[in-house]
């Protein structure tokens, strides 16, 4: 990514934007100043998540500015419709800034409206507002009814913000949310695993068993011939765009040569992190990679071996939930290094301060943030350009 000078000026965090079938639909974005008051350069942001999320992609971003004149900034700066910008109650209510919000709505910008009003909002404003983004605390009803100045009642779709596990999730669905943002991811880890079909759980265990002993090529192939599913989602992956080889590969043994034993078993842990068939895994399985992208980027200027662990760490950090066991029982069946086995097993450690960030990043306040990129002695500006290009790494593996 481009160097971005706005970045120095800001935290970053974010959630997914999850629909009706638990697909990830759009990534939140939420952007905190440092420093309260100051003023921030709309069209800076807009020009660096544009690096992310361009114009004509396949992605969407949902702003939540937490500052009122970068917001206001925004509203002016007209951003590309995949932009959708989210404007708190009180603003959308404020006279000032009607012109703003419906210029926006005329030019094909999707608005969504933060908070419940306090007052009726003006009955052209009322039009430009896709959803209403309802937080769980509240724990409303169906729809957001929302009255205009003239009587008339007009239903917003609601969007259930705040969803921290899949009954949350679940729940907010039965209340009619057409969509919801968070994390469901903190479900409590029950008795017994949850079986993984196709590939075969099995197979990609003994892979990472075999590769993480430099086993020879010959047992990889054998292992990999015996399960023509994950043969096949190896070959689709070695092919792929993003990673970028100007040969197609067309053996087993071509593709183990080609990718090496640390880049197969990153390929390996993508795959066992994306392993479960439940609709509801979705999200976790979304979370899973974006976090061992965002642990390799953040250390990045590490050795590759310290790189490569912080990946499949971050990778391998939700197993636990997708599989409903504790990690002491996991990893007894999946090699890992000893510093991912004291990270994930017992919370100590080397790397205890990136998942630390991790979870700053995932969250909703800045001074979460602030505490763990001081634990890592890190900028703000290299947090969020790490954060940025996971993001847009990612992209590319959907």
């Amino acid at each position: 990514m481009s160097e971005h000078p706005i970045l120095g000026q800001i935290a970053l965090a974010y959630s997914p934007v999850i629909d009706r079938n638990r697909a990830v639909i759009a990534t939140r974005l939420t952007v905190f100043p440092l420093q309260q008051g100051s003023q921030l350069d709309a069209g800076a942001l807009l020009e660096a998540i544009a690096e992310v999320w361009p114009t004509g992609g396949a992605g969407q971003v949902w702003l939540n500015a937490l500052s009122e004149n970068l917001l206001e900034g925004l509203l002016q700066a007209q951003p590309a419709t995949h932009v959708f910008i989210e404007i708190p109650a009180f603003m959308a209510g404020d006279r000032a800034h009607t012109d703003a919000i419906t210029t926006l709505h005329a030019n094909g910008n999707t608005l969504l409206l933060k908070g419940r009003p306090l007052q009726e909002l003006p009955r052209e404003v009322l039009p430009c507002f896709k959803y209403s983004i309802v937080d769980l605390a509240d724990d409303r009803r169906v729809d957001e009814t929302v009255a205009s100045s003239s009587g008339v009642a007009r239903t917003v779709s609601h969007v259930q913000n705040g969803v921290t596990n899949v009954a949350d999730m679940e729940a907010a669905f039965r209340r009619g949310a057409a969509a919801v943002l968070g994390w469901p991811i903190d479900d409590a880890i029950q008795t017994g695993a949850r079986k993984a079909e196709q590939p075969s759980l099995q197979a990609i265990v003994l892979l990472i068993d075999q590769v993480h002993k430099e086993a020879d090529i010959e047992d990889l192939e054998a292992t990999l011939k015996r399960d023509p599913a994950l043969a096949y989602k190896l070959l689709r992956y070695i092919n792929s765009p993003a990673f970028g080889l100007s040969v197609e590969i067309s053996s087993f043994r071509h593709a183990i040569m080609v990718l090496g034993y640390q880049r197969l078993k990153r390929w390996l842990a993508l795959l066992l992190a994306t392993a479960s068939k439940d609709p509801n895994m979705r999200p976790v399985m979304f979370a899973a990679v974006r976090r061992g992208l965002l642990m390799e980027e953040i250390s990045r200027g590490s050795s590759d071996e310290m790189r490569s662990e912080l990946f499949i760490c971050g990778v391998f950090s939700l197993l636990d939930r997708m599989f409903n066991q504790p990690f002491s029982e996991l990893l007894k069946t999946i090699p890992v290094p000893e510093r991912v086995f004291q990270a994930l097993v017992d919370g100590t450690g080397p790397y205890e301060p990136y998942f630390r960030m991790i979870k700053a990043i995932e969250g909703t306040t800045l001074d979460e943030i602030r505490e763990a990129s001081d634990g890592l002695l890190m900028a703000q500006q290299d947090i969020n350009n790490a954060l940025l290009k996971a993001i847009a790494a990612a992209s590319q593996l959907d």
